[in-house]
């Protein structure tokens, strides 16, 4: 009939804790930062999920590598699709390397040396030219710096000898004047 004390205080106590957790509820699904960042994430896994389909995962990749490893004649073939299907890189990797073998073990055709000849005198005739424009230049450049340390070495020879000639004149007229006074003395 009657309810003890302790049995309402309880009652109440968890009635507010689950008013609480509503209120608390309510109030993330309203604030503005909340949503932010529920979108936030959503995007995000958006774009990852959007990868992983188009690139893989890691844990596919090496999956399908020790697969591959271990596989057999045909399902060597469906292996290395299922390897390939979510890494278009590696993929495109492949088909480069595998495009490599094939052209080194197939042998020029002779059209395809011919042209290969006709690029190599091309570039020889058109390069000709150019290579004896750049030795013209070459030996202008040298033959001006050649004239020019001449004439430097020229210029300095001359003051030298002035320079020479103008001591020896400065020379005797001292010599001159320290005779004339030794003889007054």
């Amino acid at each position: 009939m009657g309810q003890s004390t302790e049995e309402l205080t309880s009652q109440i106590e968890d009635t507010r804790q689950r008013m609480a957790s509503d209120l608390d509820t309510l109030q993330d699904r309203v604030s503005p930062s909340a949503i932010v960042e529920r979108r936030k994430q959503a995007v995000r896994g958006g774009i990852s999920s959007i990868k992983d389909k188009v690139m893989g995962t890691a844990q596919s990749a090496t999956d399908s590598v020790s697969e591959g490893v271990s596989g057999t004649g045909s399902s060597v073939a469906a292996t290395a699709q299922e390897r390939f299907e979510g890494a278009p890189l590696a993929a495109g990797v492949v088909a480069f390397g595998a495009g490599v073998v094939l052209a080194s073990l197939v042998p020029a055709s002779r059209a395809e040396a011919e042209a290969a000849h006709r690029v190599v005198e091309t570039a020889k005739e058109k390069g000709q030219p150019l290579l004896d424009e750049a030795r013209a230049v070459g030996e202008e450049v040298v033959a001006n710096v050649k004239e020019s340390a001449v004439d430097s070495a020229q210029q300095i020879k001359d003051s030298a000898q002035e320079s020479a000639h103008r001591v020896q004149d400065e020379a005797q007229s001292s010599a001159g004047t320290v005779r004339d006074r030794a003889s007054s003395d």
